[in-house]
């Protein structure tokens, strides 16, 4: 098993940043990627940002290329999702998950079999 949790979120203006951690512990060797997803209230959970462990390849959703950047500590087991110039859209929980190599689209969550709890991330106007 892996366990994941997230912090770092919160409530900012719009225009502003926050920067997410999700620290990893357990089986951290049974899997590839990490990805950052976010879910709003009534809509779907969403892709954001996935990056792999091996390489450090990044991956984005076309709406935050430019404004947020994923990045990895190796020795901490550490993901953050560095998240500027947000938008009140955005306002949504972010999650943290991870997924091994073998199958399926890295953007959907359908193939990520280990999720944090989520953090709130909150965008005024």
């Amino acid at each position: 098993q892996v366990q994941l949790v997230e912090s770092g979120g919160g409530l900012v203006q719009a225009g502003g940043s926050l920067r997410l951690s999700c620290a990893a512990s357990g089986r951290t060797f049974s899997y590839d990627y990490m990805g950052w997803f976010r879910q709003a209230p009534g809509k779907e959970r969403e892709f954001v940002a996935a990056i792999r462990w091996s390489g450090g390849s990044t991956y984005y959703s076309d709406s935050v290329k430019g404004r947020i950047t994923i990045s990895r500590d190796n020795a901490k087991n550490t993901v953050f999702l560095q998240m500027n110039s947000l938008k009140p859209e955005e306002t949504a929980v972010y999650y943290c998950a991870a997924r091994t190599i073998v199958g399926g689209t890295l953007f959907s969550p359908a193939y990520y079999p280990y999720w944090g709890p989520g953090t709130q991330v909150t965008v005024s106007s």
